[in-house]
């Protein structure tokens, strides 16, 4: 199932390009709707990503490219419409709650990932993977509490707040797109898992350039001059996108895509700081907590892995 040990060392570089590029995306979120701060991602990105393709082929590859098919394309397209729905969740969620707790209810991804690839992909976890989700997505909800103390009725009670609502509906998005994407990497003719992420890598940014920006001629018009103006920082964004999209590809073509989502709660880590030190937002005890059973949830699936 794992194809190649890289997908580790690049899951967790995601995992940390994700969290440094929410960041400066939750800035341009305050100063444009939330489909805006969307296409910023792919507009911005989409360079940097045939950047990233064209230099790796060149190279690397002595400028031979893989061919793809039909197939590699729709699954891309599916799996760049289900991220385009799980960001814009996320930034919605934002808009009820801080950094970290929005972060934290999208995500349930991890479980809800690897449900989604025993149905759709037919992938196996050992039992230490399982152990390893059920204390993941115990420490992500303790941090979505943002350090009240509350009883279980509480916080069954909470979870139909729109933050939970629109996070975990995040998640799934998220969960949808790991698995498009790996479907449409495994079309891609090349015995190299890089090449195959990078091919996919732009092929999805390009459509998804088109699909919301499309939707924003139509829907805001108002808001394409904002897209434009802030690009100073809207360039971070698209950067730290497209080398974050590289590593999750990566990932996605080398290993199960459950075990990369597990790993990639890693992100939680980054998050707390990037919270803590770039947004000044307060560590809390509580989040803290959360932080280790995540981090235990991690070296489990790990340990789960080499079994």
């Amino acid at each position: 199932m794992i194809s190649s040990p890289i997908w580790l060392p690049a899951t967790l570089l995601a995992g940390l390009l994700q969290a440094w590029r929410t960041a400066v995306q939750r800035r341009v979120g305050q100063m444009m709707s939330v489909n805006a701060a969307g296409l910023v991602r792919y507009l911005y990105g989409l360079p940097f990503a045939a950047a990233l393709m064209l230099g790796y082929h060149a190279l690397l590859r002595d400028g031979l490219f893989p061919a793809f098919s039909s197939a590699t394309v729709i699954y891309s397209a599916l799996g760049g419409l289900a991220q385009i729905l799980a960001t814009n969740l996320l930034l919605m969620a934002f808009h009820h709650r801080n950094f970290v707790v929005g972060t934290a209810y999208s995500k349930t991804e991890a479980a809800q990932g690897a449900l989604l690839s025993i149905l759709l992909l037919g992938e196996r976890l050992s039992l230490l993977a399982w152990i390893g989700i059920a204390i993941g997505v115990v420490g992500v909800m303790l941090l979505s509490t943002g350090g009240k103390r509350m009883s279980a009725g509480d916080f069954l009670r909470a979870l139909g707040q729109p933050a939970a609502r629109y996070g975990i509906a995040s998640g799934f998005f998220f969960a949808l797109t790991a698995i498009a994407i790996r479907r449409a990497t495994m079309d891609v003719t090349t015995p190299d898992p890089i090449s195959a992420a990078l091919t996919v890598l732009v092929i999805t940014v390009a459509l998804q350039t088109v699909m919301q920006g499309g939707y924003l001629l139509w829907r805001e018009p108002e808001q394409v001059r904002r897209v434009f103006e802030t690009w100073r920082v809207s360039g971070q964004v698209g950067f730290l996108s497209a080398l974050g999209s590289a590593c999750w590809f990566t990932g996605f073509a080398t290993a199960p895509v459950a075990l990369v989502r597990i790993v990639g709660q890693s992100e939680v880590v980054f998050t707390l700081s990037f919270a803590h030190f770039y947004l000044r937002e307060r560590l809390r005890r509580s989040e803290v907590i959360g932080l280790l059973l995540v981090v235990s949830a991690v070296v489990l699936a790990l340990l789960g892995a080499q079994g």
